[in-house]
């Protein structure tokens, strides 16, 4: 059984006990930017439920032109006015930044892609630079309540940065 038919079947148990569906928008107003790393259940980590946030995430939690694009809808569409942005420690953005993903996805395409790689060098400065990117956004109405925290996977313990 491949893994995808494994999840197929969670689905249909996770279904047979889904009261749904839940209002569109999320009960605690809130939105929340994290990387895409397996090792961060951020539902666990924040004590969510479902319909409670907009979850966001992409390769380092890193402020993309779509990530502002979802936080867009999220605040537009959806009602959310608050931001969590959740970057965390051993990140293969973070641990790998001089990584070159656009060369060998050249050779094997014959394509360049065209979006920036983001990766960074430190993990705190990174987050001060995407809640200034947030700040800045002239797209998002809510800019006041953004806050930046790491997550050390290690201990599951967040930290704010200020």
């Amino acid at each position: 059984m491949s893994v995808t038919e494994l999840y197929l079947a969670n689905n249909r148990a996770y279904a047979s006990r889904h009261t749904g569906p839940l209002p569109m928008e999320p009960s605690q107003r809130v939105a929340v930017v994290a990387c895409m790393d397996a090792r961060q259940d951020i539902y666990a980590v924040l004590g969510l439920e479902e319909g409670e946030a907009s979850v966001i995430r992409n390769a380092g939690g890193v402020i993309t032109e779509d990530v502002i694009r979802s936080l867009a809808v999220s605040q537009q569409l959806l009602g959310t006015d608050e931001i969590m942005l959740i970057h965390h420690t051993d990140c293969r953005m973070l641990t790998y930044p001089g990584y070159r993903l656009k060369e060998p996805i050249l050779s094997e395409s014959g394509m360049r892609p065209l979006w920036p790689e983001d990766s960074f060098h430190d993990v705190e400065v990174d987050v001060r630079w995407s809640i200034s990117r947030v700040k800045a956004s002239p797209y998002l109405p809510h800019r006041e309540s953004v806050r930046g925290f790491v997550l050390d996977i290690a201990t599951g313990l967040l930290e704010e940065v200020t």
